[in-house]
């Protein structure tokens, strides 16, 4: 290591010298800590001196304006072109904490998770946070503006960097979120686990992130459709990150939603209870085996039924709490088992106890290992000497229930719920077939997917509007076009049984909104179906986005939304239709008729196939999509094109 400074004097007792090009031999790696004035220098002396990499800590360039981000782009282009790599700028170094390489602010703790993140302070938040959970980690990159080297890159690295074993990233920008996620999900087939912070879910914490890193940030329902597709876990606080690797870092993991509870006091393992299943798990009565075994080595007040309360036997014989996690351990009736209370506490009190704690949570870990259960702990003592040992045995301890609970959780939506995959994009239309951006545009388009709709016909006049619905036959319903949402401002008559009622809607309509047309429709039977929104949406980091929720009027209010990466298969899009919240109105809920489930799924992949084979539409929604006993009709649509052309409906 050489310090570079051009004044040539001693720093912190180390010599200095005034230019790379004094070194006594060529760097391989240089860190630039320099005024961002002098940015552009120092990596021109870099490359000359023969460096293959950089790590730019300097701040003021791209995040800041317009000519900080061309000078930033410059240099990166100039770096590539000598061979190198650039780490940042105004990033906050690296580390590897298997060498002696630490180009970082603070100490890192050796450990398995490797870290990625854009911003170098939540970088060392993270690293207290581990050290406080006895957590470590393989390697840290701070990317800083990702003007060359970006979070894709490290994580690919980290992939095949043999003491990682997860990953955590904390990125704003994805850069190329796709390409992002399909790396994500090699790691997570590599069983290496990538946790991913970020940020975009409000606009205030958006415009942070343009001011602080230069960020372009993505939507948060294009996140969540890249974490369904990839099998990435999100996360919302450093906090969260820490508490979800505890869990994934375990030699053994929870194999579905059943837990066991054990304590030494009802109100610990009745909270827990709560927690537990508050966050999806069961916590599910034990049979009358294994509740007489338990209830062999306990006193008669303890409860044995799951959750199980031990009653004082901790005080009798501390050796309890492994006797019951074993008996829990060995049963086969949980998928995972949570210790939780006051153990982690006797240490504390005297060195005797300290001792037999020890020794009682290294049998209770080797109980539970041998039997290849997933064990964690919650203890009032997080930090005590026992907690500290079973984090080096491989079990989790947290210092609060919901913390533990919200992990494990996570963890078992993910085995429920496994990754859809990355999908590729189709090769775009070249040259896109031209189209109508108004209503009837945008039915014929979709129509032509193979999406169906409700027989309607345009008119302009309330002659031609007679005479569409005559065609058509009564009941119709007239739409007057070209607001966005028409039932907000009466832009939608239902139930028009007749040319009466029909002309006294035209004109009243016509004298209120003044539209340019109107739509005249077939009425479909609303009572006998269910209302959907389907939709495709374009993410300028991940690209389309396919959505489906509870539609109709209610669906802004309600927001019942499931989300995955476009393009999407039919039995995709029955899987995302299955997880809303309100699915059980399709299957035919308290003797309701069940709904046709698969033809929703099938227009949802038809409009996903549409829209991510046409790179112009920025936005395409179908809302209502009327789901029948058999088949779907669209009722309402709308598209928008990438350019500024104004949407339709």
């Amino acid at each position: 290591m050489f310090l570079v400074n051009r004044r040539g004097e001693q720093i912190l007792g180390q010599p200095s010298y005034r230019s790379l090009a004094d070194l006594p031999q060529p760097p391989e790696l240089v860190a630039i800590v320099v005024r961002a004035a002098g940015f552009e220098a120092a990596v021109d002396e870099s490359l000359r001196a023969g460096a293959r990499a950089i790590v730019a800590i300097t701040a003021g360039l791209g995040e800041k304006d317009a000519a900080g981000l061309a000078l930033q782009r410059a240099m990166a282009d100039r770096v590539r072109a000598a061979g190198a790599v650039l780490v940042g700028p105004n990033c906050l170094g690296i580390a590897d904490t298997g060498t002696d390489l630490d180009l970082t602010w603070d100490r890192f703790r050796p450990g398995s998770a490797g870290l990625i993140s854009q911003s170098g302070n939540l970088g060392l938040e993270l690293a207290q946070l581990g050290d406080d959970a006895g957590l470590g980690f393989s390697r840290f990159i701070s990317v800083g503006n990702q003007a060359d080297v970006d979070a894709a890159e490290c994580l690919r690295a980290l992939i095949d960097h043999p003491p990682t074993r997860a990953i955590a990233v904390y990125v704003e920008d994805f850069v190329d979120g796709r390409e992002f996620a399909s790396i994500a999900e090699s790691a997570a087939a590599a069983g290496k686990p990538v946790v991913l912070l970020t940020i975009g879910a409000t606009p205030a914490s958006a415009r942070v992130a343009q001011s602080h890193t230069g960020a372009l940030v993505s939507e948060s329902i294009a996140v969540d459709a890249a974490c369904r597709a990839s099998g990435m876990y999100r996360v919302e606080t450093p906090q969260q990150m820490i508490d979800l690797l505890q869990l994934l870092l375990a030699p053994h993991q929870p194999a579905g939603r059943r837990v066991a509870i054990a304590g030494d006091g009802g109100g610990h393992v009745a909270l827990a209870a709560d927690r537990l299943i508050a966050r999806g798990l069961l916590v599910e009565p034990f049979s009358d085996r294994l509740s007489a075994s338990l209830a062999g080595i306990l006193p008669p007040t303890a409860t044995t039924r799951n959750p199980v309360d031990i009653a004082g036997a901790g005080e009798e014989d501390v050796f309890n709490f492994e006797r019951v996690v074993r008996l829990m351990a060995q049963s086969g009736e949980a998928d995972a088992l949570v210790l939780t209370g006051y153990f982690g506490g006797y240490s504390e009190q005297s060195e005797d106890y300290r001792r037999l704690e020890l020794e009682v949570a290294g049998a209770m870990t080797r109980s539970a290992h041998d039997a290849g259960r997933f064990l964690m702990v919650h203890s009032m003592y997080p930090t005590s000497r026992t907690s500290q040992q079973l984090r080096q045995d491989g079990v989790p301890v947290y210092g609060d229930i919901d913390e533990a609970a919200l992990a494990l959780g996570r963890r078992a939506d993910r085995i429920a719920d496994p990754p859809l995959g990355v999908p590729p994009l189709p090769p775009a239309t070249h040259p896109p077939a031209p189209f109508a951006t108004d209503y009837f545009g945008a039915r014929q388009l979709l129509a032509e997917a193979g999406i169906p709709f409700a027989e309607a016909r345009p008119a302009e006049s309330e002659h031609a509007a007679l005479a569409a619905a005559t065609a058509i036959g009564y009941p119709v319903v007239l739409k007057a076009l070209g607001a966005t949402h028409k039932s907000d401002t009466g832009g939608v008559r239902l139930g028009i049984s007749g040319e009466a009622p029909l002309k006294d809607a035209f004109r009243e309509m016509q004298a209120r909104l003044r539209p340019a047309s109107f739509s005249v429709e077939k009425e479909a039977t609303l009572a006998s179906g269910i209302e959907l929104l389907i939709g495709v949406k374009r993410d300028r980091r991940f690209g389309p986005i396919s959505l489906v929720g509870l539609g109709g009027i209610s669906a802004e209010l309600i927001h019942d939304l499931a989300v995955a990466l476009a393009p999407i298969t039919v039995e995709q899009a029955v899987a995302l239709i299955r997880s809303l919240r309100g699915a059980q109105l399709l299957v035919g809920y308290r003797g309701r008729p069940r709904l046709d489930i698969e033809a929703a799924a099938r227009a949802l992949s038809a409009l996903s196939q549409l829209a991510a084979a046409r790179p112009e539409l920025a936005e395409v929604e179908i809302n209502p999509l009327l789901v029948l006993e058999r088949g779907v009709l669209t009722l309402d649509a709308r598209l928008i094109r990438q350019s500024t052309d104004p949407e339709t409906r």
